[in-house]
């Protein structure tokens, strides 16, 4: 756990500015004039043919899907071989986010923007819808908690350590409380033990970090002004361990996200592209 400078209580959070979520404004470029692209090859598709999986333009789409899915997905193989220096990492999360938004387009252009028929293409279009939006989340938070993060704790607190940290706090609080008056002690067994038995995840903290640990905080104010300036000196010590448990449940929930959106994009990728292979596998022997 490393402790930062503290910091100043957030203001109004800024207007949108597209530099702070798109890094790369060639790329979104790119990628609006694909889905341009997109529209207007579907539109000529429709009136020269009807828009079908099995004709020329619908295979054709799945074909380039396909190759964008395998693109998407190399960004693990470039994690894996980052000693190689096999391009900019950069490049590859670009390519990563911006494929797999066409391949979705793409996959909707192949089915002719019905709904599928057939179990295993039903099963492709919702998990590629499934796919397609959890990584734009993805996107989303890793821009979003960050910022969070860096801008409203005092500290830094690696994820797996937190039940440790979090233990480490109770003890320490417990031995004041358990040395100090009746009304601290009291005041430990109502106010906080509840809240440092365990981790906590609060909604709040994806929303207002300081504001809602400084909430939380203001159950102090009022014993402190009837304590002698022996136990303020002790219970000042509890309000800052009750702080510091405070900001490692903001890391706590923030990391928990991003832990848990790894559970629900990662596996159900790669059982979209087992299931494309079994497609393609299926397309070509039948």
């Amino acid at each position: 756990m490393t402790v930062k400078n503290p910091p100043a209580r957030l203001g109004p959070l800024p207007r949108f500015q597209i530099g702070r979520w798109v890094q790369r404004p060639d790329w979104l470029r790119a990628f609006l004039i694909a889905c341009a692209l997109c529209a207007v090859t579907t539109a000529v598709n429709a009136l020269i043919s009807p828009l079908r999986a099995d004709s020329v333009w619908g295979k054709v789409y799945g074909v380039l899907a396909t190759i964008l899915m395998l693109a998407a997905l190399a960004l693990a193989v470039r994690r894996r071989t980052m000693r190689l220096g096999i391009g900019r990492t950069q490049t590859w999360v670009q390519v990563h986010v911006y494929g797999g938004a066409l391949f979705m387009i793409l996959t909707l252009m192949h089915d002719g923007f019905r709904w599928p028929r057939e179990r295993l293409t039903w099963w492709l279009l919702v998990l590629s819808a499934w796919v397609t939006v959890s990584g734009l989340v993805g996107v989303a938070l890793r821009k979003w908690i960050p910022r969070l993060l860096t801008s409203g704790l005092r500290i830094e607190v690696i994820y797996d350590r937190v039940p440790d940290l979090v233990a480490e706090v109770k003890k320490r609080a417990e031995a004041l409380a358990a040395s100090a008056s009746m009304p601290v002690l009291d005041f430990y067994r109502e106010n906080m033990a509840s809240t440092l038995a365990a981790p906590h995840v609060r909604l709040i903290y994806f929303f207002d970090i300081t504001g809602g640990i400084q909430s939380r905080m203001k159950n102090f104010d009022y014993l402190r002004k009837l304590l002698s300036a022996e136990e303020r000196e002790r219970f000042a010590e509890l309000e800052n361990l009750y702080r510091t448990k405070l900001e490692i449940d903001a890391h706590y929930t923030l990391q928990r996200a991003l832990r848990w959106w790894l559970v629900a994009h990662v596996p159900v990728s790669v059982l979209l592209a087992l299931l494309v292979v079994i497609h393609l596998v299926a397309v070509v022997y039948y």
